[in-house]
């Protein structure tokens, strides 16, 4: 992973690095002895089991297994690459790196392009906007009450009318039709060629979490509905290589902070649903483009809160197909609520109208699932009868079952007993037939224990030679990294024996960038973690290399006994005496 910045240069950015501030800024950490200790934030669990070493400067998940340094918590808690971690902590020490090689464009991976061609089509956008042929699209903005630093914050651009304006920009900067294509910018014509997909549109930029541009929405202005009557008001980028609508929250580059300041999250579904609330205030909101709720896009919101609020029109059609997708946010353990709004109004709308205090005020009054889906259900079906109720149970009870907490099921199957007045047994009986839903993306119970299966001793003395530099030279005189039967032990031997060879730290948050396979850098991070023992340190080497070198010759004699009856089978007898003697001066060796 190193090998483009040198590793003093990022022991220099870790040793400047407070591992604790740095996690802290991200989830609640508390206290535990010399550690501290969370909540993890890579699976679901009730009780802590992710924990931080001040003094070691690394992580570790005793739950999942995950652990790391600085820049592996960044890498996998805002999905960044190696770079850009090692990027991100530069910048905030105040690290220089050394300066970035010119790199031939022929090289430059297809992702890099993307982003490149967006940031130019929506730079272009851009300019079109505040041209006089964007006249109108700028005036159809301010009259829907958007400030002038509010189009220029979002980014916001006009695609003009006409075929080809985006395409001859593009290719004048270089950009091939090849990749346009790629980037979902462009359209094939039936006879051959292209045209631009966004014309007479305004322009609505899709941010990722780094606020990179990735795609692009676009509406249509007002009267083209009647001049091109088949083209809907909406329409957007299609899935690209950098862009998966299902991956990605419409304003959460912007909200995130805001978000984790709050400890709750908005959520409404256009793009002026988000921008006009966020202008006049309400920072903690975020987009969901449109589309039902994905495991990823809540994936993505739990990292800032477990808390959200719904916000949805009243005369919203497949409004009941919608709210099943909020049973997502249940199976994460998330608190989900729901603001309904007037018949008639979108977000939009009802904070221009009404102001941003009334919206909020809305918010503060939203309803918890159960109750606002129930309230639906019995405004949509006449509960006198009997066919209607068993309609609103077969509705309710899917909601109810994705409860973890049995005490939640319980009080809620008994609110539902009493609102249908049905009998709870009937309930339950009902209840059973479901079949349990199995976890989205985590789960209570760990996953895996990576270093429950290594051998004792190995990893005794890998822990040793972690805590005591001074028994390394001892261990390299008697032992290679071929006597360990575990391979990413054997691995992280290899690596640290070259480090002492060439006078490096082997400390943990150096030695785990060396280490390009994860499960032999989190073998590192739990032992670190582990208390070593107190008694002759250097007593237990010697046990542990004699017991190790018992091990290899066992196991070397196994192996020649095995190949001695193979031999055997084949009449090879030549090949029988030679591995009989070996056989036998292995045994000699090991008396």
């Amino acid at each position: 992973m190193s090998e483009r910045i040198p590793q003093e240069i990022l022991d220099e950015i870790l040793s400047r690095t407070d591992i604790v501030e740095l996690i802290s800024s991200y989830i609640p950490l508390k206290r535990a002895g010399r550690n501290f200790k969370a909540l993890c934030p890579f699976h679901q669990e009730k009780t802590p089991s992710f924990m931080v070493s001040p003094q070691r400067q690394i992580y570790h998940c005793f739950g999942c297994g995950i652990g790391g340094n600085a820049f592996n918590f960044l890498m996998q808690y805002e999905r960044l690459e190696f770079m850009e971690a090692v990027e991100f902590l530069a910048k905030k020490t105040g690290v220089k790196l050394p300066e970035k090689q010119k790199i031939d464009p022929k090289v430059v991976s297809l992702t890099t392009q993307l982003y490149k061609i967006n940031e130019l089509a929506s730079i272009y956008y851009q300019q079109c906007l505040n041209s006089q042929e964007g006249n109108s699209a700028y005036n159809y903005l301010l009259r829907r009450q958007l400030k002038k630093e509010t189009i220029k914050l979002f980014k916001l651009g006009y695609a003009l009318d006409k075929w080809d304006s985006l395409i001859n920009y593009l290719r004048s900067k270089g950009v091939s039709l090849s990749i346009l294509d790629k980037a979902g910018l462009i359209l094939p014509k039936e006879g051959g060629g292209y045209y631009d997909r966004f014309r007479n549109r305004i322009i609505f930029p899709i941010f990722d979490i780094k606020s990179r541009a990735i795609g692009f929405g676009a509406r249509i202005l007002e009267g083209g509905e009647n001049k091109e009557k088949a083209l809907p008001k909406y329409t957007n980028s299609p899935e690209t290589a950098i862009y998966t609508k299902g991956k990605h929250l419409y304003g959460l580059n912007f909200a995130k902070d805001n978000i984790r300041e709050a400890d709750f999250a908005v959520m409404v579904e256009g793009y002026l649903d988000f921008i006009i609330p966020y202008q006049e205030g309400l920072g903690n909101i975020v987009a969901s483009l449109g589309t039902a709720l994905t495991e990823e896009q809540i994936r993505l919101l739990k990292r800032y809160t477990n808390n959200v609020v719904m916000v949805y029109d009243s005369d919203k059609a497949g409004q009941l197909a919608t709210l099943r997708t909020l049973d997502l946010f249940i199976e994460e353990a998330m608190n989900v609520k729901v603001v309904s709004l007037p018949e008639g109004f979108d977000p939009d709308s009802y904070v221009r109208k009404f102001g941003i205090d009334k919206f909020k005020e809305k918010i503060s009054e939203a309803e918890n699932l159960f109750d606002y889906k129930l309230r639906i259900l019995k405004s949509r079906y006449n509960t006198r009868e009997i066919e209607a109720k068993a309609q609103i149970v077969e509705e309710m009870l899917p909601t109810i079952n994705r409860f973890k907490n049995a005490i939640l099921k319980s009080s809620y199957l008994k609110r539902l007993s009493e609102e249908l007045n049905v009998s709870e047994e009937a309930l339950l009986l009902e209840l059973k037939k479901i079949k349990a839903y199995p976890p989205y993306f985590g789960t209570e119970e760990p996953s895996k224990k990576l270093t429950l299966n290594i051998n004792a001793t190995e990893k005794l003395l890998i822990k040793l030679m972690l805590e005591e530099k001074e028994l390394i030279n001892q261990i390299r005189e008697n032992l290679e990294p071929a006597d360990f039967q575990d391979e990413r032990v054997a691995k992280i031997v290899s690596v640290m024996f070259e480090l002492i060879n060439q006078g490096k730290s082997i400390e943990p948050p150096s030695l785990i960038n060396y280490l390009e396979d994860n499960e032999a850098m989190e073998i590192i991070c739990e032992l670190a973690f582990i208390e070593a023992p107190s008694e002759d340190k250097e007593k237990i080497v010697l046990d542990c290399i004699q017991r190790i070198k018992k091990e290899r010759l066992r196991l070397k004699r196994q192996q020649l006994h095995e190949e001695i009856k193979h031999a055997q089978y084949l009449g090879d007898e030549s090949r029988v005496k030679q591995l009989l003697e070996e056989f036998h001066h292995l045994t000699k060796k090991g008396r």
